[in-house]
């Protein structure tokens, strides 16, 4: 999926008959719920072994910026990465049947694919506050009254309003409108520089967290369906 993803960006990127890109889940049951807890449990690499592939993050995703606009049509819970996923997208339309939120710290490990930082930015700060460190979803529609979600539709409608959305954008020229993105965002050859310290301090933090006692006994008992025994070490 990393690959897949990673790579699907990268031809967007170069080809110029490509205008947007809208991202969405299969079914309708969830988006994303996040990272393979239970290969996580096993001690499983999560990442490919290219260090090309590996810059660009979770799901091939969160630290990948395009210049094309990327629009994640939500189709149920995007939970942990996928709400990572959501956070690195341009515009969110959601089903009114979807959810947010990072529930990492339920699992002893924390939001480290762009989470921890790009939520406090999106929300306002005591709500982002709120989600990391309860790690308690929040609806569709309370995340589009916070301005997180662009749009808020039935299930049955939602790639039909991301493709509305994205006919709003692509109606435009295109190198206005990807200009216009890379501007906003501080994008430079394909990166955000201005995000280098924040993953810096993300990396630095993984060495402790994923390195305690915590960290094995979340997946764990993830994987094991019960509630885990925190021993704060």
């Amino acid at each position: 999926m990393h690959i897949g993803v990673g790579t699907a960006l990268e031809e967007a990127e170069h080809d110029p008959e490509i205008r947007a890109v809208i991202l969405t889940g299969a079914g309708d049951r969830a988006f994303c719920a996040g990272a393979d807890l239970v290969a996580v449990s096993r001690g499983e690499n999560l990442r490919p072994d290219d260090p090309a592939q590996q810059a660009w993050g979770f799901a091939g995703f969160v630290s990948h910026p395009i210049s094309k606009p990327v629009i994640v049509a939500v189709n149920g819970f995007a939970l942990g990465g996928g709400t990572e996923i959501s956070l690195a997208a341009d515009l969110i339309v959601a089903a009114d049947s979807a959810s947010f939120g990072l529930p990492e710290v339920k699992r002893g490990i924390y939001a480290g694919a762009g989470g921890t930082f790009r939520i406090i930015e999106q929300l306002p700060k005591k709500i982002g506050m709120e989600l990391l460190l309860t790690g308690e979803p929040i609806t569709a529609q309370r995340a589009r009254e916070l301005g997180f979600v662009n749009v808020v539709v039935p299930l049955s409608e939602l790639l039909d309003a991301a493709l509305a959305l994205a006919a709003r954008i692509t109606v435009n020229a295109p190198i206005s409108v990807q200009a216009s993105k890379r501007i906003a965002l501080g994008i430079i050859d394909g990166r955000i520089p201005s995000d280098d310290d924040a993953w810096a301090r993300s990396a630095a933090e993984a060495r402790v967290v994923m390195a305690s006692e915590d960290a094995k006994e979340g997946p764990r008992a993830f994987a094991e369906k019960r509630t885990p025994v925190w021993k704060g070490r």
